[in-house]
């Protein structure tokens, strides 16, 4: 198993813990292509407060500290991992407050304006079809030279991890996580402008 394939399945096994689920249902309408563009301190660009989880949930002790000025969202802190797993910090967009799924299937996939400082990070579109947490997921890869990059990761592109390879219902769809992890001790700090659509 990979190095991501065990953070996404340690991941999403803590996710469990508090994450919204619902039966799968579909509104007619599609979201918003701005999901998060940091404007408030504590709530997404839907009026959701943002979440936040590390790896203390599942027995780590990676530390984060987030905070919002200017338009962008700062994450950092060290990453100490559990025994024999890697170690992880989330922000999780929720995309409805009852955790619904929402339709996304109007785009090709998931837009972020990240600036990565040190470490690394990737994204899960996490729907409501998949039960047993193993999301879709895709590393983020952007240079580390202290600038503002945009990262398009497609739909088609986001794999599970231990799970059998079934596509993600882009209709289904309840939030999206921003992740960063390690499987040794090491700080981590990105910064997001913008997480949305495409």
């Amino acid at each position: 198993m990979n190095t991501l394939k065990i953070i996404v399945s340690s991941l999403h096994q803590s996710l469990a813990l508090v994450a919204l689920l619902a039966a799968p249902c579909s509104f007619g309408e599609t979201m918003s292509p701005i999901v998060d563009d940091f404007s408030d301190p504590e709530n997404n660009s839907l009026g959701i407060p943002r979440q936040y989880m590390n790896d203390t949930v599942s027995g780590g002790g990676t530390s984060t500290e987030q905070s919002v000025s200017d338009g962008v969202l700062s994450v950092t802190g060290e990453i100490v991992p559990p025994r024999g797993q890697p170690g992880w910090s989330s922000a999780i967009l929720i995309l409805d407050p009852q955790g619904m799924p929402q339709d996304a299937s109007a785009f090709e996939g998931i837009r972020l304006l990240v600036k990565v400082n040190k470490g690394n990070i990737s994204v899960s579109a996490n729907s409501t079809d998949v039960q047993n947490f193993d999301y879709h997921a895709a590393p983020v890869l952007a240079k580390s030279d202290g600038k503002f990059h945009e990262v398009k990761i497609p739909f088609a592109s986001m794999k599970r991890a231990w799970s059998e390879q079934t596509p993600l219902n882009t209709k289904a769809i309840s939030g999206l996580s921003i992740v960063a992890f390690g499987m040794q001790k090491g700080s981590y700090d990105f910064q997001l402008d913008e997480v949305g659509f495409y």
